[in-house]
């Protein structure tokens, strides 16, 4: 397992369009990768799971792998929260 946390920088938070990016993008990996936030753990890879923890700009968020490519997946997908989720 593997885990880093990142601040939601995105004016938006992580609700529609920036949700839809990072699920797209943690699905792109083999291993598990999941949300924390609020003591809440979901599945990153769910784009209602994800809109389901109402996570709002300022927000910090444990983002967790688990897996062969677990470091990997896990720090592309911190990079693309503080990218504001630009498109890749």
């Amino acid at each position: 397992m593997y885990s880093r946390n990142v601040e939601v920088t995105a004016e938006v938070g992580l609700h529609a369009r920036p949700a839809m990016y990072f699920s797209q993008k943690a699905s792109s990996f083999n291993s598990s990768v999941f949300i924390e936030h609020d003591g809440r753990r979901l599945n990153g890879k769910s784009l209602l799971g994800i809109l389901s923890l109402g996570i709002n700009k300022g927000d910090v968020i444990t983002i967790i792998g688990e897996g062969k490519d677990e470091q990997t997946a896990v720090n592309r997908l911190v990079e693309l929260v503080k990218s504001d989720f630009a498109e890749d």
